[in-house]
């Protein structure tokens, strides 16, 4: 049912949105030079590497790790980087990996892949075994300012109480964060 869910859901979002994603695109274009998606490598379900589309907002060459790890990373970023990022629009790509079924929409985030840490956490705890999500437990729990093992505790508890109905709940959660609360540290 979860896998029915995503590909209408994804294949309903993305045409829907073709307005934004052509807008976005656009003003992507005109505000920097380089590509308009940015594929990143990206750790997925038992601990398979898939390229994971974003709408890029960091700058063309910007070094490929994570942004809590950089010493300033608005350095780095697109003049509607940081726009794309707090609203979330830059995720919209993911809904390819969807489709693929490379991710979901409800899951844990997808690791970097070289995030050592995040990785081996979530291999000892079983979380490795889920398809990552564009959005999840952790995410709505806070988001950017989570300590990886925060995160991860979240993940485990989103493998010990994972259901649709949950997975509807997590969803639902996921808009009021991005509409009404400003927790996106760039």
């Amino acid at each position: 049912m979860k896998r029915i869910f995503d590909i209408m859901l994804s294949l309903l979002s993305a045409f829907f949105l073709i307005p934004i994603i052509l807008m976005v695109i656009l003003v992507i274009k005109i505000t920097s030079r380089g590509p308009v998606l940015y594929w990143s490598d990206r750790i997925g379900k038992n601990n398979i590497i898939f390229k994971m589309p974003k709408f890029r907002t960091m700058r063309f060459g910007t070094p490929a790790i994570p942004t809590h790890l950089m010493i300033d990373a608005s350095q780095y970023l697109t003049p509607i980087g940081s726009f794309l990022r707090k609203t979330s629009l830059d995720e919209i790509p993911q809904l390819w990996s969807i489709l693929k079924g490379d991710m979901s929409f409800v899951g844990p985030r997808p690791a970097l892949f070289n995030q050592d840490d995040l990785i081996a956490l979530r291999t000892q705890l079983g979380v490795h075994t889920l398809v990552p999500g564009l959005t999840g437990w952790a995410q709505i729990n806070g988001r950017d300012s989570l300590p990886i093992s925060e995160k991860v505790v979240l993940d485990k508890e989103y493998v010990e109480k994972k259901s649709f109905i949950f997975d509807i709940y997590i969803f639902i959660r996921t808009f009021q964060k991005i509409f009404f609360e400003k927790n996106v540290s760039h």
